[in-house]
């Protein structure tokens, strides 16, 4: 008779790997699943009774950005307590290694702004005992989490290290510049990435350097793109992470590289960062065309709505206008000096059109922007619930004084809430079961001031699958676990099979839900976010140990591991643990 560490008696098992749900028990013991089939609990140390519940594998988000997170908050909350067990950092091209000590500050600036993470807070919470990135990735292996991790190599600290910050916007890598860029990618590599990482948005990026300019990454020269690419073909392995570019080019990057990309974002409307990158099905043709010619690339989805409640003090996706740029950059003084501005004003209002979709980076008007709170009484009193295109008529003001005044008004803590986005629900099942689709692009740890896109497994089970029949559960657990971890390169987990990591959710399908957006003050240096909690989750599971309970009671456990070349690479470090401790 086997001994187990944990047993999930009686569930309805749906393993990720499209069989057909079963009902049965799951024995687990050291981290692993020992055995699926009727488990004899005798032996067994815990014992979950899962009757009339979803047993699942633990969900893999790609697109997170819990590179400083994961320092203070070891189970990168939210999206651990909507079941996700395996994340990836280093998207995007962004990063914190490899920082010399003397640019460490420059770095989490830069983040602050693209990023929506507050220095302060950055400054506060992470550790920087690293310089290059393989020690990056020690001083992650050997922090407690309770989710596990891999990384991409991020293309931009790359080049900052190496070449400066300045010449990386402004030219190409001379020889021996690329040379040692190479050597770092193949040195990260051979310390276990999973591959490259860059955003391609070019002159117009909307995510953007502290000065305002755009990223490294999204100036670079392409043939220094086409050397770096060709390090994975060299290797033989490894995955590359592009936020955009065109077409063509993605298409040289994966005859270079001879390996696989994951291409952001597949969007019905327009994504968190208001892209389109033109017409969602000329993109999938495209996608498809590329794997039928042996170009294998995967478009990462936006599967879920992006609507925002966001202040002028922090939002920073207008910054693809260079008007509105004149008005959001630099400190609180300078950006409430210069939303006084009449003159500043003067262009705002000139592109204003309360027929236009798109409002920055939103695909709402200014005009429909709802009124939330802020920091004085008075002014919440007066427009609490307000729209401001109701506003705008009752003072008789135009609404771009409307939304700088009352802003203005408040030192910029004016919380102005989105309308409710609408989903075509017929484009979002095409999206969703295209076959080269991955639902994601959580931007978990990114934008945590205004974006809440963590709740995507929720979601994505709950209303699209339960409430919409957009496909069934068997193939949906593939979409949100198996199918990103055979994407990424990760070996060891993304579905229940005897010798795979025990990462499982449980859940009551008929309960499945998240709650309203909500402001918790959780973060180093007094720092706050917005988060909605879930609902249906029993237990959340991370090589076989319990870390949440309910909807996000946290146990305390951090059993996660550091996935080298997508494999778990050393034991769990433990911290003290904390019953019941509620992480926000």
């Amino acid at each position: 008779m086997k001994d187990y560490d944990l047993v999930i008696q009686n569930g309805t098992i749906i393993d990720g790997k499209r069989t057909p749900r079963f009902k049965g028990d799951i024995g687990i013991r050291d981290g692993k699943i020992e055995t699926i089939g009727k488990v004899d609990i005798d032996n067994a140390t815990e014992v979950i009774d899962a009757e009339g519940k979803i047993v699942a594998p633990g969900f893999v988000d790609l697109h997170t950005h819990f590179d400083s997170q994961v320092y203070w908050d070891p189970w990168c909350t939210m999206n651990s307590w909507h079941g996700v067990t395996t994340v990836t950092i280093g998207n995007c091209g962004f990063g914190f290694a490899p920082c010399k000590p003397e640019d460490r500050d420059a770095s989490m600036k830069t983040m602050e702004r693209n990023e929506a993470v507050r220095f302060e807070t950055m400054k506060e919470g992470m550790p920087w005992d690293w310089e290059t990135h393989p020690e990056f990735m020690d001083s992650l292996e050997n922090t407690p989490k309770g989710v596990n991790i891999a990384t991409f190599t991020p293309l931009g600290p790359l080049m900052m290290y190496v070449m400066g910050k300045e010449a990386a916007k402004t030219r190409k890598c001379n020889e021996e510049e690329r040379k040692e860029i190479c050597r770092l990618i193949e040195e990260s590599m051979e310390a276990g990435s999973l591959g490259i990482s860059a955003q391609r948005l070019g002159k117009g990026s909307v995510q953007r350097d502290t000065d305002g300019t755009p990223m490294i990454t999204d100036l670079m020269d392409e043939e220094d793109f086409i050397a770096f690419a060709k390090v994975l073909k060299k290797l033989g392995r490894g995955f590359m992470q592009v936020l955009g570019g065109e077409f063509d080019f993605n298409e040289r990057l994966m005859e270079a590289s001879g390996r696989p990309m994951i291409w952001n974002a597949l969007v019905t409307i327009a994504d968190q960062h208001g892209l389109t990158f033109g017409s969602l099905w000329d993109t999938t043709a495209w996608i498809e065309k590329c794997n039928a010619e042996g170009k294998r690339v995967v478009g990462h989805a936006v599967t879920v709505p992006t609507d925002y409640q966001f202040q002028l003090i922090d939002f920073n996706l207008f910054d693809s206008d260079p008007d509105w740029r004149a008005v959001t950059i630099g400190t609180l003084e300078d950006k409430i000096k210069n939303m006084s501005d009449p003159a500043l004003r003067i262009p705002l209002k000139e592109k204003y059109n309360p027929k236009h979709t798109f409002f920055g980076a939103m695909a709402v008007n200014i005009d429909k922007l709802r009124y939330g709170e802020g920091d004085n009484i008075d002014v919440h009193n007066k427009y609490e619930g307000r729209v401001i295109e109701e506003i705008a008529e009752t003072e008789n003001k135009h609404p771009i004084d409307v939304f700088l005044d009352i802003s203005i008004s408040e030192n910029l803590s004016s919380r102005w809430v989105t309308p409710p986005q609408e989903i075509d629900m017929e484009g979002m099942a095409r999206l969703a079961n295209h076959p080269f689709s991955i639902p994601g692009l959580s931007d978990g740890g990114a934008h945590m001031k205004f974006l809440t896109a963590g709740i995507y497994p929720t979601y994505f089970l709950g209303t699209l699958c339960r409430d919409n029949s957009v496909m069934s559960l068997e193939k949906a657990h593939w979409k949100l676990s198996a199918y990103p971890a055979q994407v990424a390169g990760i070996k060891d987990r993304g579905h229940l099979t005897e010798g795979y990591a025990a990462d499982v959710v449980i859940y009551d399908l008929d309960e499945l839900d998240y709650m309203p957006m909500e402001r918790v003050q959780d973060f180093p240096a007094d720092d706050w976010r917005l988060v909605q909690r879930p609902k249906g989750y029993k237990y959340i599971i991370v090589n076989g140990v319990v870390t949440f309970t309910d909807d996000s009671k946290c146990t305390g456990e951090t059993p996660g591991r550091f996935l080298r070349n997508g494999v778990a690479s050393a034991p769990p470090v433990k911290i003290v643990k904390e019953d019941n401790k509620d992480v926000a």
